[in-house]
């Protein structure tokens, strides 16, 4: 099987303490992997489940145990057909439900099928409503013997405490840019029968992506740099007050709530580094928040941040994304100096 710690380095440290514990027979029954969206947390935990089901794994000369990719429970993982593996993640609502919870804790203490134990993974644990939370401590405060539970938690998005004090927390950090680059590159000329983006596309579609190389290759393939370019202009057109804040909240309503609050969260976050002395992530927008840094005070970037937590909680009740996307542009216009009247 494909060496994870080859194809995204950046995975190498969270990937060798499994292997570390797993070879010596130490494995937690419970993993918290936290990231960045786009950094690779989904392929780290495949991985994972991977090793952990390997009826023989191998082991390299560095002595490091490896999934062989051959047996049974090997083939019937990567046909991502194998019974004793169960992924949950939000469906229809932005959070995970405690029926899907119920149905993990009735997973986890049901025997094996063909495995020597079960795998769970739970992508986007910080999407745990407190019901489906509270319900998931229970599993945790009484461990099953054959059963690992893989916990995937975005940067910056909570995790009940509680929860997080039962597992063992890891982390994976943001790829170079170099490392970010020759990744996407390589995917995108894995592609066959699509138009391949351009270098320049791909450039543009990491730095959007903050080097998240997974996120990167999404936005690559997709609509989202076009339509930031759309929003982004309304954004400077609203600032200089040349269009109404309902035209350009459409253009961020075309983002979508999650690729919206991404959006402003970053410009928050560049403002507060530019506050700090700092550089912008996005250069693009580096000259607008430039000047932005230089006639309020920091603190006035953190409200934005908050501003941007307070719609993320809202989309939970299916909050409308364009009057979301209205308020926190009328807090962003409010940053701008009062014009003189002329006497």
């Amino acid at each position: 099987m494909t060496d994870i710690a080859l194809e995204m380095p950046w995975l190498q440290n969270a990937w060798q303490v499994v292997q570390k514990r797993f070879d010596e027979g130490r494995l937690p029954h419970a993993l918290l992997l936290t990231g960045e969206c786009g950094v690779g947390k989904r392929a780290w935990a495949d991985a994972v489940a991977g090793l952990l089901l390997c009826a023989s794994p191998g082991s390299r000369n560095t002595g490091e145990p490896f999934a062989c990719g051959q047996c049974r429970q090997c083939q019937l993982y990567a046909a991502s057909s194998h019974p004793d593996v169960r992924v949950y993640s939000p469906e229809k609502s932005r959070m995970i439900k405690i029926d899907q919870i119920r149905s993990l804790s009735a997973f986890a203490v049901s025997s094996p099928q063909v495995a020597a134990r079960k795998i769970a993974i739970i992508d986007r644990a910080d999407q745990l409503n407190i019901n489906s939370a509270n319900a998931l401590l229970k599993t945790l405060e009484e461990p099953v013997s054959d059963f690992v539970l893989l916990l995937l938690q975005e940067s910056g998005r909570p995790v009940l405490p509680t929860i997080r004090s039962r597992c063992q927390a890891l982390s994976i950090p943001v790829p170079s840019a170099d490392q970010a680059g020759q990744w996407l590159a390589s995917k995108v000329a894995e592609l066959e029968g699509e138009k391949q983006p351009s270098a320049e596309l791909m450039a543009k579609s990491l730095m959007l992506a903050g080097n998240a190389p997974r996120l990167a290759l999404e936005y690559a393939m997709g609509e989202f740099p076009a339509l930031r370019d759309e929003a982004f202009e309304k954004f400077r057109q609203f600032m200089k007050g040349q269009v109404a804040v309902a035209e350009a909240a459409k253009a961020f309503k075309a983002l979508g709530l999650e690729d919206m609050l991404w959006l402003f969260e970053g410009w928050a976050a560049d403002l507060a580094r530019l506050c700090a002395g700092g550089q912008a992530n996005d250069p693009e927008a580096a000259e607008m928040l430039g000047f932005l840094a230089g006639v309020n005070p920091a603190w006035r970037a953190h409200e934005l941040l908050e501003g941007v937590r307070e719609a993320r909680a809202a989309g939970v009740y299916n909050a409308n994304p364009e009057l979301e996307a209205s308020r926190l542009l009328i807090a962003w216009r409010e940053l701008m100096p009062t014009k003189r009247h002329a006497s």
